[in-house]
């Protein structure tokens, strides 16, 4: 029983393992076969999806190679296009240099031609000079002969002749270049120089060392002196000035060479009698009040001459010491209407010659400004008046005409010369400046013998105040053409070796007398 038992619980165990196995074994065959036909599935999609891939990144290649083609193509074609356009331009040029070389050869043979001719002509013409040489020197020696001179002697008396004359024909070809230079240039210089003149007709003040103040009574003279002369000595110690209290009827008379000074002199005498109040205290009182007032006036005159003149405004030292121009006198000439007038004379002339007209004026109107500068500092006016105007920043032309007005140092622009030419023009008018008699005796007395210093001069008379000089020369010694040779080199002279205003006229005289009697 047990074993039987056993045998069929064997038998049973071995049917299920084997039902167990078939049926997993189908199982798992069913599940290969469904995984294998998932698998199918998927290699199919894949390879369809691998197809479409394929296919489009096909056509994307296909078009980037037909966009590279076409690209490749355009610039074939554009290259193609500039290599026929260099070679069209190849063949042109090669065309040119063959009609070149052709023209060339041409030429060349022309100039063989040429050459072969002049070859042939020079010859002749060798021929024809050994020809002339030798008849020259026939001729030579026939002369010789004829004269009973030899060829050195004829040479050196045809040279002497020669020189001569070239000599002559030189000095009146230079005379005539010279004079009609003359009267273009004086006919130019007239012209601007008298409208100059005409549009800036100052009037002429001719400034004295004294001023006469009246007063009401002789009675008043004994006030001013004082007790044992103490008010009159304090008066000329406070003010530098010399009072004059003399025989002359109701007046005092003020001596002094600074018109400053002697202004503050006359306002303070005049603002004491009129007071009546006359000892030391009050008269230094009163002096250096005019003085500070005085001060503030010069300061006005010098801004109202700028304003009057259309110059923008200067330094405040440079104005003061235009103002100061008012109490100074060069040669008995006002010193401030002459730097005006030089002003408005530099500003015309400017203007007809283009130049700036401002700084024209205003190197007028400064040239002198030296001339107001304390007498501790030492030096020419204008060298002085050049290191002020550079102190106070004024312009490099305006300075440099300042300081060259007189020729202390070079000219460096038109203007310079404007107003050096000015300067002139105002100072030499007559009755503008004072001259002494004896310094106007001695410079005529110069002139005379500076023009006598030259060989040919016979006499010398000095005229028109010194303003022409005639020569008379001696006609035997001197021609005509080198008597103007002779008046340029007296000017020269002259203005190497003398100073004066404006300009001497050289005028040199040479004429032949014949005298004959009748008896």
């Amino acid at each position: 029983m047990g074993i039987e038992a056993i045998i069929v619980t064997g038998v049973i165990g071995i049917t299920s393992f084997f039902i167990g196995w078939f049926v997993n074994a189908r199982v798992g065959q069913n599940k290969i076969s469904s995984a294998e036909e998932r698998s199918k599935k998927i290699l199919a999609d894949a390879e369809r999806d691998a197809a479409a891939v394929q296919k489009e990144k096909m056509l994307e290649v296909k078009d980037e190679w037909y966009k590279k083609k076409h690209e490749f193509e355009n610039e074939s074609n554009q290259k193609r296009n500039k290599l026929q356009s260099y070679e069209k331009q190849l063949n042109a040029r090669e065309e040119n240099i063959d009609r070149k070389v052709e023209l060339l050869n041409k030429k060349d043979k022309e100039v063989q031609a040429l050459q072969k001719q002049n070859d042939l002509r020079t010859r002749e013409v060798d021929q024809k000079m050994q020809q002339l040489d030798q008849m020259i020197a026939e001729e030579n020696v026939k002369l010789e002969r004829a004269s009973g001179m030899s060829r050195e002697e004829a040479r050196k008396l045809l040279l002497d002749n020669l020189l001569d004359s070239v000599k002559t024909e030189a000095a009146q070809t230079l005379k005539d270049i010279r004079d009609q230079a003359k009267e273009d240039a004086k006919k130019e210089a007239q012209k601007i120089i008298v409208q100059a003149i005409q549009r800036s007709a100052a009037d002429h003040a001719v400034e004295a060392t004294v001023s006469v103040l009246q007063i009401q009574s002789d009675e008043m003279k004994g006030r001013i002196i004082g007790r044992e002369g103490r008010n009159i000595r304090a008066f000329e110690a406070a003010t530098g000035v010399d009072v004059i209290v003399d025989d002359t009827p109701e007046a005092v008379i003020l001596s002094g060479f600074d018109a400053f000074r002697r202004e503050v002199a006359r306002i303070s005498l005049e603002r004491l009698i009129a007071d009546g109040r006359i000892h030391p205290a009050r008269i230094e009182e009163v002096v250096e009040k005019v003085k500070g007032e005085l001060e503030e006036e010069v300061k006005r005159v010098g801004e109202n001459t700028l304003l009057e003149i259309g110059l923008p405004g200067a330094h405040l030292e440079v104005v003061k010491n235009i103002g100061k121009m008012k109490y100074r006198a060069s040669y008995g000439q006002n010193l401030l209407q002459h730097s005006v007038e030089v002003a408005y004379l530099c500003g015309i002339m400017a203007a007809e010659l283009g130049m700036d007209v401002n700084l024209a004026k205003r190197a007028g109107l400064l040239h002198d400004i030296g001339k107001t500068v304390d007498r501790s500092i030492e030096g020419p006016h204008a060298i002085i008046g050049m290191e002020l105007t550079k102190k106070f920043n004024e312009h490099p032309i305006v300075v440099n005409a300042v300081g060259a007005h007189h020729d202390d140092i070079p000219m460096e622009h038109p203007i310079a010369a404007l107003v050096q030419a000015a300067d002139s023009i105002s100072g030499a008018r007559p009755g503008a400046r004072r001259e002494s008699v004896e310094g106007y005796i001695k410079r005529l007395e110069k002139l005379e013998d500076i023009a006598k210093s030259f060989r040919g001069v016979q006499t010398t008379f000095a005229i028109q105040a010194g303003r022409e000089i005639r020569v008379i020369v001696e006609h035997d010694k001197v021609d005509d053409a080198m008597a103007d040779q002779l008046a340029q080199e007296i000017s020269r002279k002259i203005q190497q070796e003398m100073e004066y205003p404006g300009q001497i006229k050289v005028v040199v005289i040479r004429e032949v007398r014949a005298v004959a009697y009748a008896k």
